[in-house]
């Protein structure tokens, strides 16, 4: 078995004009991923390990979770392959994940969550909302023969305000 956790990263602010990958967390983003981390923590494997885009938003996103699920900092993964907005090249890296790993916990952008999650699910998702955390297992022991897989778990942060 192969569990994926994908979180959309926190809402983030286009209020000041700069890079895209550089903008950071309005402080509802911070207060959303604080919630669903919070009420994630339950539904995460024993063992995992986390990849967040490279993008500021992301990595923030990423660090919070972290803090709240007891995850060590210095072990997250940062690649800019995740810094994508493309379901195919989503996927791609979650096919290249090493099968020494059977848990894996991704923080990116939309629209590729989105669309990964309608392609991968057995539940149609209109919008994985910024914070959105949505749970699979796929009955596989190889991330490069993912197919369809079983949704778990999804939370939204509007459902835990």
């Amino acid at each position: 078995m192969k569990n994926l956790l994908l979180v959309r990263h926190a809402k983030s602010s286009w209020e000041v004009p700069m890079h895209d990958k550089d903008r950071g967390l309005t402080c509802q983003g911070v207060k959303d991923a604080h919630l669903v981390s919070v009420e994630a923590k339950d539904s995460i494997p024993k063992t995992y390990i986390i990849l967040s885009s490279t993008a500021k938003r992301a990595t923030d996103t990423a660090l919070i979770f972290a803090q709240n699920i007891s995850y060590p900092i210095e072990s997250i993964i940062y690649k800019d392959d995740l810094y994508t907005f493309d379901e195919k090249k989503l996927e791609k890296v979650i096919k290249s994940c090493s099968n020494n790993f059977d848990s894996v916990i991704l923080f990116g952008h939309n629209a590729a969550i989105t669309d990964f999650v309608n392609k991968f699910g057995d539940v149609s998702i209109e919008n994985v909302p910024t914070s959105g955390f949505v749970s699979f297992k796929f009955d596989t022991d190889d991330w490069k023969k993912i197919k369809k897989g079983k949704i778990k778990k999804i939370i939204f942060p509007k459902d835990l305000r």
